[in-house]
């Protein structure tokens, strides 16, 4: 029952997952190819925050990644009521992605600290994303709904138009859920594996 409706969110919102994977992937191309027009912006931001990394204000524990991470995979979710504030988030943050990339010194080790959490991060963030989309299809669909029925009670009239639209809601839900445990993945694996799985493979390599 659970994977049915599981599947039927994916099946039924491929678009918006598709259109989420787009914009991940050109934010990450255009923050990539773009950088030595943005050094001046973003440079100080990485500086920032590479400092308190290193003095310790800012710990890099699987609580303080998960809870920072969630944040944003919810407010792409809650952002979805405008659509498009939870694309510019996808899109904000896969631009600094990939200015981060390129202004690594060596692209391989940089890679190997990014892939083994980053798969399940940018994953999250796409269904985040998406789920995102099909909360304002499930607005868009209730308020089309009610718009278009007749006079009556308006308990009756909202009821009505929910259950119309509520799978939509349901799905958006669904995604987010998939979305949140994906993010904690990324948050555990980045917390006490990407170091080792790096480190290990660069070893093998030089």
């Amino acid at each position: 029952m659970i994977l049915d409706e599981v599947k039927r969110a994916f099946s039924e919102n491929r678009l918006a997952i598709y259109a989420s994977i787009a914009i991940l992937l050109v934010s990450l191309l255009l923050g990539y190819f773009l950088e030595p027009y943005l050094h001046s912006y973003f440079n100080p931001v990485v500086d920032d925050l590479t400092q308190k990394v290193q003095q310790g204000t800012i710990t890099l524990t699987f609580q303080s990644l998960f809870l920072n991470n969630i944040q944003i995979v919810f407010s792409m979710f809650i952002f979805g009521v405008t659509c498009f504030f939870s694309a510019f988030l996808l899109g904000f943050n896969g631009f600094f992605a990939g200015y981060y990339v390129a202004t690594a010194d060596n692209l391989f080790t940089t890679l190997l600290l990014i892939v083994p959490h980053g798969i399940f991060e940018f994953s999250s963030c796409i269904l985040a994303c998406a789920s995102g989309f099909v909360l304002f299809n499930f607005i868009y669909k209730f308020l089309k709904t009610l718009y278009r029925m007749d006079n009556g009670p308006v308990r009756e009239l909202l009821a009505t138009s929910f259950n119309a639209s509520y799978d939509k809601l349901k799905q958006a839900v669904i995604l987010l859920v998939i979305a949140s445990i994906l993010m904690a993945i990324a948050g555990f694996i980045e917390a006490y594996l990407t170091l080792p799985i790096a480190e290990g493979i660069y070893s093998i390599f030089t």
